[in-house]
């Protein structure tokens, strides 16, 4: 278990756990913008996935000595860069916490200000730990005299799933979107991260009601959304709200009838779920493919 730092007793810990494409760089973005919070500098920092890995997700350390790599060769001098940038420092806290799990802790420690009274890992992968993972990383908080609090957000499954595949076809533009979509259903790392039901279940089973919160995309940006999410914070929410989407996914083209069809299908036992479990906070806007 990691050393205990008595500099985060009485802290929040928020770990966000997604799903991808649900506006966590813009929640990121939110949050960084709230006195009482400080969000790590690195959005998605794959810890507790390198911790109980999942094979389909590739090499979560690996990508973190990229990551830093690429920090390191950036044009100019090297350690004013290092001074001057937060995500530069961050990611050498995260390659670190590689053979060193005290760093995890520490890396928040050093993002501590005055007024700081929560802290935020952002990390949608986290979604497909499984009950494990989510038992390890309660395990892990309870070495800190520290509060962890849980963030899943929601977003129509189909609608999800194909800004996934766009995403895809922007990293890898070989594998278009409108002619590779079939091959979701076969691909662990697109398809698992569909599965809202076994996400929630592994979270009631490792998480108290009052430290888990689920939330929708649809309605995250409204003013009563955010009241909602920084009250289970025990933060102010701000008047303000930054403009425009975070990370958004460049690849425009449609969602084609057949693949539209095919996933509705599939993925009709996560509507089933959500509508069950949630009732009238599932928005209206998924009822146009379920």
């Amino acid at each position: 278990m990691p050393r205990h730092l008595p500099e985060l007793d009485g802290k929040t810990f928020l770990v966000c756990i997604g799903a991808a494409k649900c506006g966590t760089s813009w929640l990121h973005r939110y949050l960084s913008g709230l006195p009482e919070v400080e969000p790590s500098p690195l959005k998605e920092l794959h810890f507790f996935n390198s911790r109980t890995p999942v094979p389909a997700f590739g090499d979560p350390d690996a990508v973190a000595l990229a990551r830093l790599r690429a920090f390191m060769g950036q044009p100019g001098d090297t350690l004013a860069n290092l001074r001057e940038q937060p995500a530069f420092a961050a990611s050498l806290d995260r390659a670190r916490m590689i053979y060193d799990e005290d760093a995890y802790f520490g890396h928040f420690a050093r993002l501590l200000s005055p007024q700081t009274r929560v802290l935020a890992d952002i990390t949608p992968a986290y979604a497909t730990l499984g009950p494990a993972g989510f038992a390890d990383m309660r395990a892990f908080f309870a070495s800190q005299q520290v509060t962890l609090k849980v963030l899943f957000i929601m977003r129509d499954p189909v609608d999800r799933l194909w800004s996934q595949l766009r995403h895809v076809e922007q990293m890898t533009p070989d594998k278009p979107a409108a002619t590779h979509w079939h091959l979701a259903p076969d691909a662990p790392a697109i398809w698992s991260r569909t599965d809202y039901r076994a996400t929630i279940a592994a979270l009631d089973a490792c998480f108290a009601p009052e430290d888990r919160l689920c939330l929708f995309y649809e309605t995250l940006f409204a003013p009563e959304t955010l009241g909602r999410l920084c009250d289970f914070l025990g933060v102010e929410a701000a008047a303000d709200m930054p403009a425009g989407r975070q990370n958004e996914t460049r690849v425009q083209v449609a969602l084609p009838d057949d693949a539209r069809r095919t996933f509705a299908v599939l993925l009709a036992p996560q509507y089933a779920f959500c509508r069950e479990r949630f009732g009238t906070e599932v928005p209206e806007a998924w009822g146009r493919y379920s």
